[in-house]
C-alpha cells in the first residue's frame, strides 16, 4: 500500500498532548506505523557522556503513531485526509480530500 504521509510533508497532530501543533515529518517508520515530526512530542532524555559525545540532558523528538497525524491542507491550513487517484498520463498521485488539490506532481 502506498504511503499517505511521507518524509518532508507538513502534518498536524490530531490528538494527544500536542494536539493542534504542526511540524514537518523528519522520518517515517512504515513497519511500526510511526513517524518523527519536528517540534512535536519532544521528550527529555538524560544522556551519558561518551568519548564521541557530550553528556547531559537532551531534548529530542519521540515517534508518533501515524493515526494521530493529519496532512495539512495547503489551501485551508487544516488537517485533511489523503486519497489516491490516477492521472490521465498514468501516474498515481496523492490528493487532499478536503480541497481536492493534488499533493505530489
Amino acid at each position: 500500500m502506498a504511503a499517505k504521509i511521507k518524509k518532508g510533508d507538513r502534518v498536524i497532530m490530531l490528538s494527544g498532548k500536542d494536539k493542534g501543533r504542526a511540524g514537518e515529518v523528519i522520518k517515517v517508520m512504515p513497519t511500526e506505523n510511526r513517524a518523527l515530526v519536528r517540534g512535536v512530542n519532544v521528550v527529555t532524555r538524560h544522556q551519558r557522556q561518551t568519548a564521541a559525545q557530550e553528556g547531559g540532558i537532551v531534548r529530542k523528538e519521540a515517534s508518533v503513531h501515524m493515526s494521530n497525524l493529519g496532512l495539512e491542507d495547503k489551501e485551508t491550513g487544516k488537517p485533511t485526509r489523503v486519497g489516491f487517484k490516477t492521472l490521465e498520463d498514468g501516474r498515481k498521485v496523492r490528493f487532499a480530500k478536503r480541497s481536492g488539490e493534488t499533493i505530489d506532481g
